[in-house]
């Protein structure tokens, strides 16, 4: 992939998760300064590629999960939080630091609020769950199939979050990568900490895979360290 194709990617990510329409030459065009011809030709070598697909006829492009991954892979330390949502975040979790409970879930339900999406924690022996009506009003999940699927998703996370170990602090899931349930255009975003229960807990996100990668990561990996640090102190 061309650096040029890498960009044009990465605006698709962005358009696409801001207005869950797919996006078409014309407007990228305008944004790189391109013709449109040049950009269909970039477009048309990505989709071979599998970055990127056509949903409909005479439709724009959206990322596939592959497309996904090399984007969220890109970011590297570029999903570290600051300003306001990092603010909030740290006071919110440092004011409720000498109860456990309810500094994580005050942690959880601010990720849900500010990404739009369902946020979980574990909680001793159960998980917390904020912000499903959130998750079932986005439009990848209107359609009952997916939308069951969703559901069967998050009946089966208990299970897996206190049966399996991430091996890293942090853990991007990009649709078929799942491995809690193989369903497509579901993304969970996981931050490990340390708590009283466990040297093993977990926060985070449960949404499409139609996300501000970089806003959803940081948020999460900062609600998991400073959990981490207030709870531990």
């Amino acid at each position: 992939m061309t650096e040029r194709q890498y960009n044009i990617l990465a605006e698709i990510v962005r358009l696409y998760a801001e207005s869950a329409e797919p996006v078409g030459s014309l407007t990228l065009a305008d944004y790189f300064e391109l013709s449109p011809a040049t950009i269909r030709s970039e477009m048309a070598a990505l989709e071979r590629g599998g970055y990127i697909y056509q949903p409909h006829i005479s439709a724009g492009r959206v990322p596939t999960d592959t497309g996904y991954r090399v984007f969220v892979n890109s970011l590297k330390d570029d999903h570290m939080l600051s300003g306001r949502g990092a603010n909030t975040i740290t006071k919110r979790v440092v004011s409720l630091k000498d109860r456990t409970d309810a500094a994580i879930k005050i942690a959880a339900e601010t990720i849900s609020d500010m990404t739009g999406n369902t946020a979980f924690a574990t909680l001793s022996d159960s998980v917390y769950f904020y912000g499903l009506s959130q998750l079932f009003s986005q439009p990848e999940f209107v359609d009952q199939v997916r939308s069951s699927e969703a559901a069967r998703f998050l009946d089966a996370m208990q299970e897996w979050l206190f049966s399996h170990e991430l091996h890293d602090d942090l853990a991007v899931f990009i649709g078929h990568e799942n491995p809690v349930v193989k369903a497509g255009g579901i993304t969970v975003v996981v931050s490990r900490f340390r708590s009283p229960y466990s040297d093993s807990s977990y926060i985070g996100i449960v949404g499409p895979t139609r996300q501000s990668y970089g806003k959803v990561i940081g948020l999460v990996d900062l609600a998991g360290r400073k959990l981490e640090e207030v709870l531990n102190d």
